[in-house]
């Protein structure tokens, strides 16, 4: 791993927060990457912001030394996937840690709100932000998902408490996170934030949704075949290493049912299954109320 030195910071406009910075993890998408730190440093907070490149080969790292010399660089030998983000958590040092994907950024005034948040409210561990997706703006279907969650309020959090979240709308207190133990090395990328979820609040942090800070999403349109797959092998991965072992039994006998017909579906199962006695080396029950609350949030779903 190879950081490049900061540059002497410019002077801070008036209403500047220094305690919030932007972590984002890329790889091979430098056109994209290049389209959101634009964003990103024109924002009235002017948020200190670090990259961490998973070894991509696309001149990444030559683009921002060259257009971006605001920006801290993490340059990886290899391709760590989302536990390339706990590295930037480290490297940023801010009380408060937003994250960002190479296609998404932060409306102005939304870093703000999180950090006010998050200073009045000192058990909330991790926000969900309300995401907006492509140029019209449109609700990601998320955010329903998130204010429709049974768990409800908490008197110490504002918003209402989840388990979950998108990676790229979600502003961390740093000590939570990195008490949490940041995204898991078992899952490496896809549907990773539910566990790291699980995990902040088995250690006591809230996680809420807070629809008051505004993240843009601008996906790229061209399909990702292997997410599904991805997303997939960690929901079962995740079961394995925090839930019942009957629970964990089930979701992987509905993914091999699957599997017989559907192409997606075999690979998850395939990489599950190599991945599962590093699963269960880290495996960790939930303690019984958050197990209760994961519960609720299953709907019934064994």
């Amino acid at each position: 791993m190879t950081t490049r030195p900061t540059p002497p910071p410019t002077p801070p406009p008036a209403g500047h927060d220094p305690a919030v910075g932007v972590v984002i993890a890329t790889r091979d998408r430098r056109d994209s990457l290049a389209h959101t730190l634009r964003h990103l440093l024109d924002l009235p907070e002017r948020p200190r912001v670090v990259v961490v490149d998973n070894a991509s080969r696309d001149g990444t790292r030559e683009m921002i030394d060259r257009d971006f010399p605001r920006v801290r660089v993490v340059a990886l030998a290899e391709n760590r996937g989302a536990t390339a983000r706990t590295l930037g958590v480290r490297v940023l040092g801010t009380p408060y840690v937003a994250f960002s994907d190479d296609d998404s950024w932060w409306a102005p005034g939304a870093l703000a709100a999180a950090v006010r948040h998050l200073e009045a409210h000192p058990r909330l561990g991790l926000l969900a932000a309300r995401t907006l997706v492509g140029p019209g703006g449109t609700d990601d279907p998320m955010n329903e998902v998130l204010a429709a969650s049974p768990l409800g309020p908490a008197a110490d959090l504002p918003g209402t408490q989840v388990l979950g979240f998108l990676g790229c709308a979600a502003v961390a207190r740093r000590t939570a996170y990195l008490d949490a133990g940041g995204y898991h090395r078992v899952l490496v990328f896809g549907a990773e934030e539910t566990l790291l979820a699980y995990d902040l609040a088995a250690r006591g942090w809230g996680v809420a949704y807070c629809p008051d800070v505004i993240a843009h999403h601008h996906p790229a349109t061209a399909p990702r075949p292997h997410r599904t797959a991805l997303q997939r092998r960690n929901e079962v991965l995740t079961a394995w290493l925090r839930r019942p072992l009957p629970l964990a039994l089930a979701r992987t006998g509905e993914l091999a049912v699957q599997a017989r017909s559907d192409g997606p579906a075999r690979r998850a199962l395939r990489e599950a299954l190599l991945r599962l006695p590093g699963a269960l080396r880290a495996r960790a029950p939930l303690p019984p109320h958050v197990e209760r609350a994961a519960r609720l949030l299953d709907g019934g779903r064994a």
